[in-house]
């Protein structure tokens, strides 16, 4: 029942790899009704919690995902962040990429669900767009 709701709300946001019926209705939960409250896709981010906030020790100057936000949307995107690790030969070719430049695993994750907002953003209120007219 889901799946046929999240098809008849965003039928773009399952043909994405990874994007499962679970994780694609916790992110339009999450988005709402009326995408058009989101000025741009960083505020969607926001809401989603893989917005990049500084973090220094003083020695080093590195960032962290937000810890605020929707948690359920959060866990969505590291959902299909994991299952394009494992299966996506553009994500894995990303990730041995980023790894030879000595980035660590949870640098490429955040960056990777940063990324994954931000496709969904589009995906999302494209739909939603053409939903309302």
């Amino acid at each position: 029942m889901i799946k046929q709701r999240v098809q008849d709300t965003a039928p773009d946001l399952l043909e994405l790899h990874g994007v499962g019926p679970d994780s694609a209705a916790a992110l339009l939960v999450a988005a709402g009704d009326d995408p058009e409250r989101f000025s741009s896709e960083a505020s969607f981010a926001a809401l989603c919690g893989v917005s990049p906030v500084e973090r220094s020790s003083g020695k080093s100057q590195r960032r962290r995902l937000n810890r605020g936000g929707d948690r359920q949307a959060n866990a969505a995107l590291f959902r299909i962040a994991l299952t394009r690790l494992r299966d996506h030969p553009e994500t894995r070719a990303y990730l041995a990429r980023r790894t030879a430049e000595g980035r660590t695993r949870r640098e490429i994750i955040r960056c990777l669900k940063r990324y994954l907002a931000r496709q969904i953003f589009k995906i999302i209120s494209t739909s939603m767009a053409t939903r309302a007219t």
